[in-house]
C-alpha cells in the first residue's frame, strides 16, 4: 500500500516543496509525489493532465491519495466528483491535507454513504466556485499588466503569489481572518482585503509582479 501525493503547481499557487512540506506537517507519510507543474486546473481534466494521466495507471486497491485540497482532482465539479469516485471504486483512500477529510469507497452503511456523498457534493462545488473566482483574478491581472507602464502602481502588497493562493485556499474553507493571519503571518487587514475584493487584490500583486 503506497501513499502518494498528487501536486497541481501553477501561477496561482503554491510551489511544490510547500505541499510536500505541509503535507507531511499534517502527518502524512509520503512515499511518492506525482506533480503537474505549469498545468492549468481550471481549464484541464485531471486525465487530460501528464502526470494525471500516471495518477490514474499508479494508483492500486489500498492506496492512499493525498491531495491539498479537492480542487486538485478535476477542473469543475463534475470532473471532481467523477474522479473521486472513480478513486473509491478502486479502493484507493482519498484524503486531503486542508481540514483532514477522508473519503473511503469502503463503508457499506447507507447513512454513512449518504453522508459521505453529500459532502463529495458540497466540496466539489466549492472547488468549482473557487475555480471561477481563479479565472476572473487571472483575467484581472491580465488587464493590469496592459496600458502605460509608468502609472503609478499602488502601496506594494504585503504579500506575494504564494501567499495570496494560501489565503484564498483558507478563505474558501472557511477560515477566520484571525487563524489565517497567524498561519500566514499577515495582518488582519490584509486578509480582509483580499477576503472582500480577490480581483482588486490579484491586480494589485501583478502590477508589482511586472515591476
Amino acid at each position: 500500500m503506497t501513499t502518494i501525493l498528487y501536486a497541481r503547481v501553477s501561477t496561482l499557487e503554491q510551489n511544490l516543496s510547500h505541499q510536500r512540506t505541509q503535507a507531511e506537517a499534517a502527518g502524512f507519510v509520503i512515499d511518492e509525489v506525482i506533480a503537474d507543474e505549469g498545468v492549468s486546473g481550471v481549464s484541464t481534466r485531471l486525465q487530460e493532465r501528464p502526470e494525471g494521466r500516471r495518477l490514474f495507471d499508479k494508483l492500486r486497491r489500498g492506496d492512499t491519495l493525498v491531495v491539498r485540497w479537492v480542487d486538485r482532482l478535476g477542473r469543475n465539479y463534475q470532473d471532481v466528483t467523477d474522479t473521486i469516485r472513480h478513486f473509491m471504486r478502486q479502493g484507493v483512500v482519498i484524503r486531503t491535507v486542508i481540514n483532514n477529510m477522508t473519503f473511503d469507497g469502503a463503508t457499506t452503511d447507507p447513512v454513512q454513504q449518504a453522508v459521505r456523498d453529500a459532502l463529495i457534493a458540497f466540496m466539489a462545488a466549492t472547488a468549482q466556485a473557487q475555480a471561477e473566482a481563479t479565472k476572473a483574478a487571472q483575467r484581472a491581472g491580465i488587464e493590469a499588466r496592459k496600458g502605460d507602464e509608468t502609472r503609478y502602481r499602488g502601496k506594494k502588497p504585503s504579500y506575494d503569489r504564494n501567499t495570496f493562493a494560501e489565503v484564498v485556499d483558507m478563505l474558501a474553507q472557511g477560515a477566520g481572518a484571525s487563524a489565517i493571519s497567524k498561519a500566514t503571518g499577515l495582518s488582519r487587514q490584509a486578509i480582509l482585503r483580499i477576503r472582500d475584493d480577490r480581483v482588486g487584490a490579484e491586480k494589485a500583486l501583478a502590477k508589482w509582479e511586472e515591476a
